[in-house]
């Protein structure tokens, strides 16, 4: 998984490319626009911009319009048109968005391709097109792919905090990917009154949240001051280690966000009692304990 990119809405600037239908008014000038006007049916109004990227116009023959903005080509057909016309006064638009697209799939109420056009197409856009997120969303772990690359977005982050760092820009070729959040579980072990899978709901679930929902310590074998969070990694798995004993339990076991996939167990009494569990839970190598008091900064 990458960095994300930065957000840059100001470089959102439509640029033509090939497919696109171009709408190109003269005025004053009727024989060099569609004839019926208004009247013609969209899909064949305008002039299409072909796979080399160049559109065809009267007088000026094949000008190279891909990659240019709306302004640029009006710019240059009117400088083009000026060698055989008078005070050359043009308007263009795009009837038709076809050159630049990217899809939106997964847990969307209406998945497919979306055409990009002069309205910039951001995360949040994109989702609100596809109709919106189901209920099985999982919008803080949004996957985007790009140019051989994934990027994770938090989209949980942008609609409930405002954090528009979260909401990309979405270029030609972007696949966004809205995962189900059934799959988005933490597993409580140990000596917990209830062992159980739990599902993190709206992306957030903190250590004290888990073990409650666990029913808490078992208060007859449970060791309070081992508890573990084990957590999957690219290579070996951390273990985060909490004192539940300590008085500054509870404001650590509130601060520590749980993450998918993460293992929570609380130990019994002897260390070989705990190495024996963990070499079930984790049978290759694993990096050295980290205490939460550590990670969290009390």
């Amino acid at each position: 998984v990458n960095n994300l990119p930065p957000v840059d809405i100001s470089k959102a600037t439509y640029r033509i490319g090939p497919q696109d239908r171009l709408q190109i008014t003269v005025w004053e000038h009727p024989e060099l626009n569609d004839p019926g006007g208004e009247k013609i049916m969209p899909e064949l109004a305008g002039k299409v911009v072909d796979e080399n990227g160049e559109l065809y116009y009267p007088y000026v023959g094949n000008i190279p319009v891909a990659g240019k903005t709306v302004s640029e080509v009006r710019t240059l057909l009117t400088r083009e048109l000026s060698n055989y016309f008078k005070k050359v006064k043009l308007d263009i638009r795009v009837l038709s968005f076809q050159s630049h697209r990217a899809a939106v799939v997964g847990e969307v109420k209406t998945p497919g391709v979306q055409s990009m056009t002069e309205t910039p197409l951001t995360v949040a856009e994109a989702i609100s097109r596809a109709g919106g997120v189901t209920e099985d969303a999982d919008m803080s772990n949004v996957a985007l792919a790009r140019d051989g690359k994934a990027y994770k977005i938090d989209v949980l982050a942008l609609y409930s905090k405002g954090n528009s760092t979260q909401n990309l820009l979405l270029k030609d070729g972007d696949v966004l990917f809205i995962p189900d959040h059934k799959d988005n579980k933490v597993l409580v072990m140990g000596e917990v009154g209830k062992q159980q899978a739990l599902q993190i709901n709206k992306g957030k679930m903190s250590l004290s949240q888990a073990l409650a929902e666990a029913y808490g310590f078992d208060l007859n074998t449970s060791r309070p001051e081992e508890v573990y969070v084990i957590r999957p990694g690219d290579m070996n798995p951390e273990i985060f280690q909490l004192n539940a004993g300590s008085p500054d339990a509870m404001i650590l076991a509130d601060q520590f966000a749980l993450q998918a996939h993460d293992t929570v167990f609380v130990g019994t009494a002897g260390v070989t009692q705990w190495s024996r569990v963990l070499n079930q839970i984790l049978p290759g190598s694993f990096t050295s304990m980290m205490s939460l008091a550590a990670t969290t900064g009390l």
